[in-house]
């Protein structure tokens, strides 16, 4: 009786041992990223399934605003975000003192000059309107898009990142900037015809079936400063989980998904900041 008792005992023990050991294994981190619906979010759904083998259990917030993103990591609603340009980022932290890090560049969404009227750049007319997003940040890749295909001049010196509509010295066509329409209503002010050209970010565009490379009159180019990037509160900067994610995302195999699924018009790039 006693050596019955003695194995039941040692039979419990090692039952118990091994749901211990199966359970730590399959123990799962959760991190929640706030993302802009597309491409972001879409991109964070694509390699959940890989994070999840690697202990990550990954919630993503989606937010359909620039404002809203960084107010939910300051108040810690989310771990991270997956949204903004390096330019707006910078910008962000200067005028709101978040305690903010880089912790990864993505993907570039090149800017696209778009029109229902004009076919072709020689065509543009003299005293032609450009509507452009309120965000003082986006001011100067848009001209930089004007300066390449050479309508407009900017101040020697001045900064892409930088460049305001008081730094053009020579506007070629007479072009008219304005520049009060929230992001998110760019779309909605080309397909009303408010404007001859309407400069319109790839995620924006691409969420009303726009295709950058197809249907921009002008693109911004590959070399742009304005790449999208992974962010943390500086304190969590060195979180491990986040880090798996940057590297997952970093991957060549999720960088070629990217570029197919978006025909090229979302670029992919590897850097660990900007």
């Amino acid at each position: 009786m006693k050596k019955f008792g003695l194995a039941l005992l040692t039979l419990s023990s090692i039952l118990l041992l091994a749901a211990c050991g199966s359970g730590s294994a399959t123990t799962t981190d959760k991190i929640k990223i706030g993302a802009s619906p597309t491409p972001h979010a879409e991109i964070l759904e694509h390699i959940k399934p890989e994070l999840k083998e690697q202990g990550i259990d990954l919630e993503i917030v989606k937010f359909d605003d620039y404002v809203l993103p960084n107010k939910a990591l300051e108040d810690g609603e989310i771990d991270a975000n997956y949204f903004s340009t390096v330019p707006y980022f910078n910008l962000q932290k200067k005028e709101n003192g978040y305690k903010f890090s880089n912790v990864g560049a993505i993907h570039l969404e090149p800017m696209g000059i778009y029109s229902h009227k004009i076919k072709k750049v020689s065509a543009i007319p003299n005293g032609a309107k450009v509507i452009v997003s309120n965000v003082p940040s986006e001011w100067g890749r848009v001209l930089n898009i004007f300066v390449k295909n050479n309508l407009i001049k900017l101040k020697s010196g001045v900064a892409i990142d930088k460049a305001t509509f008081e730094d053009i010295t020579e506007n070629l066509k007479e072009l008219i900037f304005e520049h009060s329409v929230d992001p998110t209503l760019l779309t909605a002010a080309y397909e009303n015809n408010e404007g001859d050209l309407v400069a319109i970010n790839s995620n924006f565009a691409y969420e009303k079936g726009l295709n950058p490379v197809k249907d921009s009159l002008m693109i911004e180019q590959n070399d742009s400063p304005y790449v999208n990037i992974v962010a943390t509160k500086t304190s969590d900067k060195d979180n491990k989980d986040i880090e798996k994610i940057v590297k997952v995302l970093h991957e060549p195999k999720v960088q070629k998904w990217i570029e197919k699924k978006w025909g090229g018009s979302i670029v992919p790039v590897n850097k660990r900041s900007e």
